[in-house]
C-alpha cells in the first residue's frame, strides 16, 4: 500500500469524525446531542431538540461524509482494497469520531452516504426500505435495522463488482452492531418511536 493510499485511508478516518450532530446542535445554539435523548449523535435524536432543521443537517452532513471520502477514492481510481479500507475507516471516524472524544453515532446517515458512492441502485433501495418502515412504524431502529439487513443481498443483485457487495455486507454488519442496545429493546418492546421519548 502507497504512502498516498495510507494518506487517504487516514483523510477518510478524519472526515468521518466530523460530528455534524454535534456541530450543527453548536452552531444553532441546541444543547449537546449527548446530553438528552439516547445521547445518541445522530439525526434522531437531534429531532427530540425540537428542530426538524438541525436535524435535516445532521442527516445530510453525515451522509455526504460518507459519500465524499468513497467518491474521492473512487475518482482517484484507488485499488478496490484502498476503497474498502477508506470506507470502513469513515465509517470508524463516525463511530470512534477523534475530534468528540470518541463518542460517535450508530453510522445509518453515514453508510447510505458511502452505498450512494459505491451503487445508487443499492443506496436507492435501502432508502427505500427505511422510508417506509420508519414512516410506516414511526421507529428509526427498526428502519435501519431491516436497511442494514436488506443492504448486502441488493448489493448482490445489483452490483458486478462482488467485492464492494463483501464491503457492504461488513459494513451493514457494523451497523448492525451499533444497535445493539436498539435490538434489545426491541426485544422488550421498549423501543421509542420517532420523535418521542428515549
Amino acid at each position: 500500500m502507497t504512502i498516498h493510499a495510507l494518506i487517504m485511508i487516514v483523510a477518510a478516518y478524519l472526515i468521518g469524525s466530523i460530528s455534524f450532530a454535534v456541530v450543527v446542535s453548536k452552531l444553532m445554539g441546541l444543547a449537546d446531542p449527548h446530553s438528552y435523548g439516547s445521547g445518541n449523535p445522530g439525526a434522531t435524536n437531534v429531532l427530540r431538540s425540537g428542530s426538524k432543521t438541525a436535524a435535516a443537517l445532521t442527516l445530510l452532513g453525515d451522509a455526504v461524509k460518507g459519500w465524499l471520502a468513497v467518491f474521492v477514492a473512487l475518482l482517484l481510481k484507488y485499488p478496490d482494497m484502498v476503497i474498502a479500507a477508506v470506507a470502513i475507516a469513515v465509517m470508524l471516524g463516525h463511530f470512534f469520531p477523534i475530534f468528540f472524544k470518541f463518542k460517535g453515532g450508530k453510522g445509518v446517515a453515514t453508510a447510505l452516504g458511502v452505498l450512494t458512492a459505491l451503487s445508487w441502485q443499492v443506496s436507492a433501495t435501502c432508502l427505500g426500505v427505511w422510508l417506509v418502515i420508519a414512516f410506516g412504524l414511526k421507529i428509526s431502529s427498526l428502519a435501519a435495522l431491516i436497511a442494514a439487513i436488506v443492504a448486502p443481498f441488493a448489493a448482490l443483485y445489483f452490483m458486478e463488482n462482488k467485492w464492494y457487495a463483501a464491503l457492504i455486507a461488513v459494513i451493514a454488519l457494523m451497523v448492525l452492531v451499533r444497535h445493539k442496545a436498539n435490538i434489545q429493546r426491541l426485544l422488550n418492546k421498549q423501543e421509542s418511536k420517532i420523535g418521542k421519548g428515549e
